[in-house]
């Protein structure tokens, strides 16, 4: 049979139905096909993969372990054609399950303070938020939108850029007051310096020295694994920390913390970007409603 005649979703759908019913004959009077119909439907798409979906050996319908994964792929595929239906017959309202995977900083400061006004305008869209700093894998971890700070890799990913925020290196007025506040980069080798201990593009803190740039080695006593924990050390004046200023802004609104060495302030930026599969006319009414809702209202300062 060549793919062109292979009705891949009525496949799902019959295989479906025999799990959700326990068996052939039950799913047979439910699709109103006779069982030997339906046996043969399964029989065919076991040959297709490849692999034994049912055991048939038992009185009672038993998936094997393949049998299984395949039928949770089925249902979340049969869920996304019935949303793109309902979607089509109301004008592509947006309504169903968003899932967003976000950086901590992020999330805390910019995504979660807009998700009152997002739900507000769209009752219909449920949203289901994982703040993480680790990166992700969309397909692997079924998430239909990241957010990422700084430098993208290529992927296949699409990629709509929300923001841009300049680094700067930051302290708290006691930490300060009680080691001083740096003027040089021999100054800073003594200071304590909160950084990070995943990998990343430039493993120490860039500057500008003698007007060239320079990599400055972030050495200190404490290392973390990710920008909200920096943030919160820093705050508590256990030493300085090197964030974007969409982080800490309101830290230094607030006087609650300063910023040292702006003259050595190379004005490198990290980069603020939504990812999500596809391109963007293809994308569901849900996606696509909350993608253009962080573009209108993210102000990154």
């Amino acid at each position: 049979m060549s793919r062109s005649e292979i009705n891949r979703s009525a496949e799902m759908e019959v295989f479906a139905r025999v799990v959700d019913s326990g068996g052939f004959s039950a799913a047979a009077r439910a699709l109103r096909m006779s069982p030997s119909a339906v046996s043969k439907l399964v029989a065919r798409l076991e040959a297709r993969l490849g692999t034994r979906l049912v055991n048939r050996s038992t009185r009672k319908l038993q998936l094997t372990a393949e049998g299984q994964a395949f039928y949770q792929r089925c249902i979340d595929i049969l869920g996304d054609i019935a949303e793109a239906e309902r979607e089509a017959a109301a004008g592509a309202a947006p309504r169903g399950r968003v899932r967003v995977n976000c950086n901590v900083p992020f999330g805390m400061h910019y995504l979660l303070p807009l998700v009152p006004g997002f739900v507000a305008q769209h009752p219909e869209v449920q949203l289901d938020i994982n703040l993480s700093d680790q990166v992700i894998d969309l397909l692997e971890q079924r998430a239909d939108v990241a957010i990422r700070v700084g430098p993208l890799h290529s992927s296949q990913l699409v990629a709509r850029k929300l923001g841009e925020s300049r680094m700067a290196i930051v302290g708290a007025p006691r930490y300060l007051k009680a080691r001083g506040v740096p003027k040089t980069l021999g100054d800073l080798s003594r200071h304590n310096l909160v950084s990070f201990n995943f990998a990343r593009t430039l493993e120490g803190w860039p500057v500008r020295d003698g007007g060239k740039l320079a990599n400055f080695p972030a050495a200190g006593n404490v290392q973390v694994g990710d920008g909200e924990c920096a943030r919160q050390l820093a705050l508590a004046g256990v030493g300085l920390t090197r964030l974007a200023m969409f982080h800490v802004g309101s830290d230094i609104k607030a006087g609650r913390l300063k910023p040292v060495l702006e003259h050595l302030n190379p004005g490198d930026t990290e980069a603020i970007h939504a990812v999500f599969i596809g391109q963007g006319g293809h994308l569901p009414a849900r996606i696509r409603a909350f993608i253009d809702y962080l573009a209108e209202n993210v102000r990154i300062g």
